[in-house]
């Protein structure tokens, strides 16, 4: 007899939290390539939540979900109340940042820093998941400057786990929190895929989802032997359209897979819908650029979104789109 076929962990694969990247625009247009996908919003201060617009900053559209709100802070009384709105709002889970190593985040005592302070990332898990009914998961380091990544990523695990965190996204890298800039600190400290695997082998209760590095899908199925998710961040963002091949590649579907046209013309009743609501096209367009990337269309692309994003009248991807056919055999040459 044939066992029950497994399900896959809603953590398979997910894109990440970027600053100035996945703000809604973004992940509509990512939720348009792959409908599994998990998505993350670009990180958001508590108190920008609690003192300023929470509407502005926690509007969505219902279509992107599976979506996480991802949250920077270190009091937890504060970071309970911001996940109480991103529960409000419909978030399906509020995700506690302990990785950013930027100066502005250190300044604020959150972010990456927090990995030196287990105790305290455990009480503000603890107070997030006592004021909301969604998962509060954590994504991390392995650990920062002169720690010992082993020491330093199991008992960080260990203190939160008892909290009650069931998943951790573990960018495999240390971060160094002087010397280093936050661009410096996704390319330069060496990865440590086999130290997350070890976590994983020791914690299998836990969700352990790898990040750092990874950009291919060829290397997503690789590491899902280990792991039970992973987490792409640059290659997702610049090179889009691998993530229309997620939903076949990864989880099994056999929906067609759309084309790059076809994935461009989607987006045009968002843009129009932006356009009538008095927001540039350029909001979601810029999103848009490595659409064609590595085709022969990719530069005039590029140029034509650029050029027309921020234009009045212009139907920006019906004219990019036709800009494509006209300058193609020229790009093919270059």
């Amino acid at each position: 007899m044939t066992g029950a076929k497994t399900q896959p962990s809603s953590h398979r694969f997910c894109v990440a939290p970027m600053m100035d990247g996945t703000d809604r625009h973004c992940r509509y247009f990512h939720r348009l390539l792959s409908r599994r996908a998990r998505l993350y919003t670009e990180m958001i201060v508590a108190d920008a939540l609690l003192r300023g617009d929470a509407e502005r900053h926690l509007a969505f559209d219902p279509f992107e979900h599976p979506v996480a709100l991802q949250i920077g802070g270190s009091e937890p009384q504060k970071l309970a109340a911001a996940a109480r709105l991103g529960e409000c709002f419909g978030y399906d889970e509020v995700n506690l940042n302990v990785g950013c190593p930027s100066d502005r985040v250190q300044s604020g005592t959150f972010g990456a820093c927090l990995m030196k302070t287990p105790a305290l990332v455990a009480d503000c898990v603890a107070a997030m998941r006592s004021a909301v009914a969604v998962p509060v998961t954590v994504k991390c380091r392995i650990g920062v400057d002169d720690q010992d990544p082993e020491e330093s990523l199991f008992g960080f695990v260990e203190e939160v786990s008892r909290a009650g965190c069931k998943v951790f996204i573990v960018h495999a890298r240390k971060a160094w929190l002087q010397g280093l800039s936050p661009k410096q600190n996704r390319e330069v400290p060496p990865l440590d895929y086999d130290l997350v695997a070890r976590l994983k082998a020791a914690r299998p209760d836990l969700v352990i989802v790898l990040n750092g590095g990874i950009a291919t899908l060829e290397a997503c199925r690789d590491h899902l032997r280990r792991f039970d998710g992973v987490m792409l961040g640059r290659a997702a963002y610049g090179e889009p359209y691998l993530l229309a091949d997620v939903d076949r590649a990864l989880f099994g579907e056999d929906d067609p897979v759309l084309s790059r046209e076809d994935a461009a013309r989607a987006m045009i009743p968002y843009v129009r819908r932006l356009r009538s609501n008095g927001r540039s096209p350029h909001h979601a367009v810029r999103h848009m650029l490595g659409l064609y990337h590595g085709t022969r269309g990719a530069r005039a692309w590029r140029r034509a979104l650029s050029r027309h994003g921020t234009r009045a009248g212009v139907d920006v991807i019906e004219a990019a789109l036709a800009e494509i056919g006209a300058a193609a055999p020229a790009d093919a040459r270059s």
